[in-house]
């Protein structure tokens, strides 16, 4: 698969995202958050990318990563086409320009098609045990909790939220008392998505209903990379496409980068 083939790629996944949701169907976009779950390390075009060509995927990597933990390639197994950057060297200045050279205005970034296998198209070594939540979320409730105090973010109880599970205050989040321990964490999670997405001039050009929707987007996609259960994904996400492609694709990348970030912090 050639670059320009991979990005267009990508573009008739998002038109086809787009297309579902405008009219009216959101299964495909709960199974765009299930592989995001699964790959949130990734950009989301490559995210996009693994959905197209292998929706079922786990666990990829590239065929020298799998030999490096004991497992091969089996024969005959297409590769998953992904993108990957690297950066090229510009064309030499210009004689006339005498202005000082620039390490990092000499490059150029540019992407290049390189393939990864999913853990199914391999053979050898027992794959690694991933941590599971299996229902409850166990030492990552304490790892949340953890990370919303890095984040310089204060975390207290009430029993008087006017029925809501979770307040997000810009600097401060209170969580009903008493949930038991998968409501308390995934609520936990959504209101730190509004941390991190929804005040100062994260609120510009939204509504309460699409930063409602982003931050139940991205508890659902955290709590599913743990295997804590979720549940499905909401059928009103399909109000995070407006008509507009463009901003159905900020409004993933925003679930996605949020997603990462906490996900980053839950590791041990």
């Amino acid at each position: 698969m050639k670059t320009e083939d991979a990005k267009s790629l990508i573009e008739q996944q998002i038109e086809a995202l787009g297309s579902a949701l405008e009219a009216g169907h959101s299964q495909q976009l709960q199974e765009f958050l299930g592989v995001m779950a699964r790959f949130h390390k990734y950009s989301l075009g490559n995210v996009l990318l693994i959905m197209a060509q292998r929706p079922e995927a786990t666990h990829v990597a590239g065929f020298h990563t799998w030999k490096s933990l004991g497992r091969f390639v089996k024969p005959g197994e297409k590769g998953i086409a992904i993108l990957a950057p690297m950066a090229l060297k510009r064309d030499k200045h210009d004689a006339s320009d005498s202005s000082p050279p620039n390490e990092d205005e000499d490059r150029i970034l540019r992407f290049r098609v390189v393939y990864v296998f999913d853990a199914s198209q391999t053979d050898g070594e027992p794959m690694p045990e991933f941590a599971k939540a299996k229902g409850d979320p166990g030492e990552f409730s304490d790892r949340l909790k953890n990370l919303v105090r890095q984040m310089n973010i204060e975390l207290s109880y009430s029993e008087q939220l006017g029925g809501a599970l979770g307040v997000s205050k810009g600097g401060t989040i209170e969580l009903q008392s008493g949930l038991d321990p998968a409501q308390e964490f995934t609520t936990l999670v959504h209101e730190l998505a509004h941390e991190i997405l929804h005040h100062g001039s994260g609120r510009t050009g939204t509504t309460k209903q699409s930063r409602e929707l982003e931050a139940e987007a991205v508890a659902f996609v955290v709590a599913q990379s743990i295997g804590l259960d979720a549940g499905t994904a909401s059928s009103d996400y399909i109000q995070l496409y407006s008509g507009d492609k463009k901003l159905l694709t900020e409004r993933l990348d925003a679930v996605r980068r949020a997603a990462g970030t906490i996900l980053e912090g839950l590791a041990p």
